[in-house]
């Protein structure tokens, strides 16, 4: 990147272009996971979908490599590209609802915390993740799940549209009826195919939601997921939990005698009548009597936003993820082994229900490969310090390696790592990879967009 072009765009685009000389050039490149160290030559921060696509016009012309950042929640870090230009949509945060169509048009820079906000004055909300300040573009072209996946699906289940600044810098709509090859692979084949400044979304009823945790001691892991495995797949689909392996935080509403020890623990998500919820969460004393159990009403952006506080921006994040159909006693074991070994206060093990509504979308509706798992996990080792970098990855690693002849073998794109190979990739696609790669041949044929979890174009013949 030359002063020249860095200087063309700062004329051409009415957003911010940020460069290492810059003051704000070291905050601009800050993601969420401190673990991921790189320096883009420049860092565009676009206002609107024309400055999205003068950008990667002047970025074509420059030859150089394009990333794009939504919420900075990658993982892996793909929002940020080595010696290459940053598409920073943030300032593109807007909601619009539509209340009466039951309808939300969201700019591709917004936070799950900005839909949250509109959405929910209105008793209305899109199925998303668990941690408010995560992007909603990364999310959705993921697939998304989270608290409302068995009652409403995953977050593709409710797009209606989306707006595309295709490769070659056109503007473009994808839905049912336009472009509809194109909304069949962003609705779960991550950011290949574009940047997308734009989604339209179906919202469902939730308001008020209850809320509820237990948690075990970690030598009861074994028994507690043998009865969640049976137990849940069986229960109302108004009825969410995901299993979590973890260190209490010192921070309500767990008691001060369970700070630090390590626990298995539930996060119940209630859609039906919230003062139902004691009545429905009965059956959580058969595995053994919990060590807490705490149930509330709450609104449903209150719930999104509980675990904000306890992983912020800045840690050493490491993690994998796969799909699995099944909990055999056998993995219930290990589980159990590794959840005794956590090696810091914030390293978890999350295990999400993507069953119900979820399973009911036909298996070749969209990009999204495991219409029949039943859990999507996550294995992440965390901590503030980077001396303890290889600590976690190593505890991360060895958790997924001995789980993983138990998974279906790929996983959620959203939870692939840093150095995973193309064979994971085509893996949590399973035989969509072959259609996905045609219609990346077909609006991005120079593999443009690389920076992701790439899928190869087509060869054409």
């Amino acid at each position: 990147m030359t002063a020249t072009v860095l200087e063309s765009m700062r004329t051409t685009l009415r957003g911010p272009v940020i460069g290492p000389q810059d003051p704000d050039y070291g905050r601009a490149r800050s993601i969420y996971n401190a673990m991921i160290d790189k320096s883009p030559a420049a860092i565009v921060r676009c206002s609107d979908a024309a400055d999205v696509m003068a950008a990667l016009g002047l970025v074509r012309e420059a030859g150089a490599e394009v990333a794009v950042l939504g919420g900075g929640h990658s993982g892996p870090g793909l929002g940020l590209v080595e010696g290459g230009v940053t598409v920073d949509l943030s300032p593109m945060r807007w909601v619009r609802v539509d209340p009466e169509e039951r309808t939300a048009e969201v700019g591709g820079g917004s936070l799950l915390s900005d839909l949250d906000h509109a959405t929910h004055p209105f008793g209305l909300a899109v199925p998303t993740g668990i941690v408010s300040t995560t992007g909603v573009g990364g999310l959705t072209l993921g697939g998304g799940h989270g608290h409302l996946t068995r009652k409403y699906g995953l977050t593709v289940d409710s797009l209606l549209s989306a707006d595309v600044v295709l490769a070659g810098g056109s503007l473009v709509t994808a839905s049912e009826s336009r472009n509809p090859d194109l909304f069949w692979a962003l609705r779960g084949g991550g950011g290949n195919f574009g940047v997308v400044t734009s989604f339209t979304f179906r919202l469902h009823p939730v308001d008020t939601v209850g809320v509820g945790l237990t948690a075990w001691p970690v030598d009861a892991t074994r028994d507690v997921l043998r009865w969640y495995r049976d137990f849940l797949p069986q229960a109302p689909e108004d009825l969410s939990g995901f299993a979590a392996l973890m260190v209490i935080p010192p921070a309500p509403p767990f008691p001060e005698e369970l700070h630090g020890r390590k626990m298995c623990v539930v996060v119940w998500c209630y859609t039906g009548e919230p003062a139902d919820l004691e009545s429905v969460l009965a059956p959580v004393n058969e595995p053994g009597r919990p060590a807490f159990t705490f149930t509330s009403p709450m609104p449903y952006p209150m719930l999104q936003s509980m675990f904000d506080d306890l992983v912020p921006p800045g840690l050493q994040w490491y993690w994998r993820g796969d799909f699995f159909d099944r909990i055999p006693d056998e993995a219930a074991e290990i589980h159990q082994r590794f959840g005794a070994e956590i090696p810091t206060d914030l390293s978890i093990m999350h295990l999400y229900p993507i069953d119900g509504a979820a399973q009911r979308v036909g298996r070749d509706d969209t990009a999204w490969g495991y219409r029949d798992a039943t859990w999507s996990a996550v294995f992440a080792g965390v901590d503030p310090d980077p001396a303890k970098a290889a600590t976690i990855r190593r505890w991360c690693v060895d958790y997924w390696e001995e789980l993983h002849p138990y998974s279906m073998g790929g996983s959620y794109v959203n939870f692939l790592g840093t150095d995973e190979s193309e064979d994971r990739v085509q893996a949590t696609y399973r035989d969509h990879y072959d259609r996905l790669a045609e219609i990346k041949a077909k609006y991005d044929p120079a593999n443009f967009f690389r920076a992701n979890q790439n899928i190869s174009p087509a060869a054409r013949h």
